[in-house]
C-alpha cells in the first residue's frame, strides 16, 4: 500500500491535472456547458469548419482524460484509490506513479 505522503502527492498531481485540463478546454472555447462556444452569426467558411472539427476532436480527448481524473479523485474521496478494481489488492506505488 502506498504511503500517506505518496497518496497525498498523487492527489495533488491529479488536482493540478484537473485544473490544467479544464483550463485547456476553456482556452479551446468549450464553455461550462461542454460545447464549443462560437459566434452563431459568423460566416461558416470551410476553414472555420475544419478548425472547429480539430478543436472538437482535441476537446473530446481532454474531456475523456478529465473524466478519468475526476473518477480517480472520487476514489480518493471514497478511500479506494490505489486498490485494484478487479481483485481488490493494493496497487504498487510504482504502478500508481506510472499511471499518472
Amino acid at each position: 500500500m502506498p504511503s500517506d505522503a505518496t497518496l497525498a502527492d498523487l492527489r495533488v498531481s491529479l488536482e493540478e491535472e484537473r485544473t490544467s485540463l479544464r483550463q485547456q478546454l476553456a482556452e479551446l472555447g468549450f464553455g461550462g456547458n461542454g460545447g464549443l462556444d462560437y459566434d452563431q452569426n459568423f460566416a461558416d467558411s470551410s476553414q472555420v469548419t475544419a478548425e472547429r472539427g480539430e478543436a472538437e476532436a482535441l476537446a473530446k480527448s481532454l474531456r475523456e482524460t478529465l473524466s478519468e481524473v475526476d473518477n480517480a479523485l472520487v476514489k480518493f474521496d471514497g478511500g479506494t484509490y490505489g486498490t485494484c478494481e478487479s481483485c481488490g489488492q493494493p496497487i504498487s506505488p510504482a504502478r500508481l506513479e506510472a499511471k499518472r
